[in-house]
C-alpha cells in the first residue's frame, strides 16, 4: 500500500504541514478509536474543500467556455463535482489505500464506499488549499481534473448544439442544419457521423453512440473550429 510520502511524490505537491494531509485521510471512525491521540477527522477540511473546488471549477468553466449560459454552466459544474465523479478522481490516484478508518469501518467495506471517498477527495482540496494555497490547488486540478473536462467526460452535461445556436445568431442570423451522413457497426454497436452545417457549409463532423450524441460533437467541433471553445 502506498504511504503519503509517495503520494506526495505522485502528485508533485509537497505539504509543509504534513498532519493536514493526514487528517484530509482520518475518517472520524478512526478518530473515534484512537481518542488518546490528538488527531483531528477530515469532516472540517471536507466543508472547506468542497467550496475550494467549487471555486476551482468554476473559474475554469468560465474561461473555458465562453459562450456558454449561467444555466448550462451550473449544469456543468454540478456534473464534475458529484459524489460519483469525485469517487472517479479519488480512485484514480489510488485514495482508497491511504485512508485511515476505524476497524468497524473497514470491517463493512469503508474503504471503498462512494461516499466516504468523495469527502476525502474534498478534504484533500481543503488540505492542499491550507498549507499551498489557492494556485496549487490549481496546478493539481490542471493535472488530474481540467483534462477530463477538455477531453469530453462531461459532454453528457453540455448542449454543445444550443451553445453553437447562440454564437451564430450572434453576428448574423444564419441557418443551422444537422444531418446524419452514416451510420456503421452492427445493431448493438451502432455508430452515427454528423456533420453540422452554416448556410449549407460544413463546419463539423461529430461520431457518436447515438444521433443525439453526435449530433452534439458535431457542434462542439464547429464551435472549436469557431474559436469559441477550445
Amino acid at each position: 500500500m502506498e504511504d503519503f510520502s509517495s503520494f506526495q511524490e505522485k502528485v508533485k505537491i509537497h505539504f509543509s504541514d504534513v498532519s493536514l494531509l493526514e487528517q484530509a485521510f482520518t475518517h472520524s471512525s478512526y478518530v473515534n478509536e484512537h481518542r488518546k491521540t490528538d488527531r483531528e477527522d477530515n469532516e472540517r477540511l471536507e466543508f472547506l474543500g468542497d467550496a475550494v473546488l467549487e471555486l476551482g471549477v468554476s473559474q475554469y468553466l468560465y474561461r473555458e467556455f465562453p459562450e456558454m449560459a449561467e444555466g448550462e454552466l451550473t449544469k456543468l459544474r454540478a456534473s464534475i463535482v458529484c459524489e460519483a465523479s469525485l469517487v472517479k478522481f479519488a480512485d484514480d490516484l489510488n485514495f482508497q489505500d491511504l485512508i485511515l478508518l476505524g476497524k468497524g469501518e473497514e470491517m463493512t467495506g469503508g474503504r471503498n464506499r462512494p461516499a466516504l471517498l468523495a469527502d476525502v477527495f474534498e478534504a484533500f482540496i481543503g488540505a492542499v488549499y491550507l498549507d499551498r494555497g489557492f494556485d496549487q490547488v490549481v496546478n493539481f486540478l490542471e493535472s488530474y481534473v481540467y483534462p477530463k473536462i477538455k477531453s469530453g467526460a462531461f459532454s453528457h452535461a453540455m448542449d454543445f448544439k444550443s451553445q453553437l445556436q447562440e454564437f451564430i445568431q450572434r453576428d448574423r442570423n444564419s441557418r443551422i442544419e444537422y444531418e446524419i451522413v452514416e451510420e456503421r457497426g452492427p445493431a448493438h454497436s451502432r455508430e452515427f457521423i454528423a456533420h453540422v452545417s452554416v448556410q449549407h457549409e460544413t463546419v463539423g463532423i461529430g461520431v457518436g453512440r447515438t444521433k443525439k450524441e453526435a449530433e452534439q460533437k458535431a457542434a462542439q467541433q464547429a464551435l472549436i473550429n469557431q474559436g469559441a471553445i477550445s
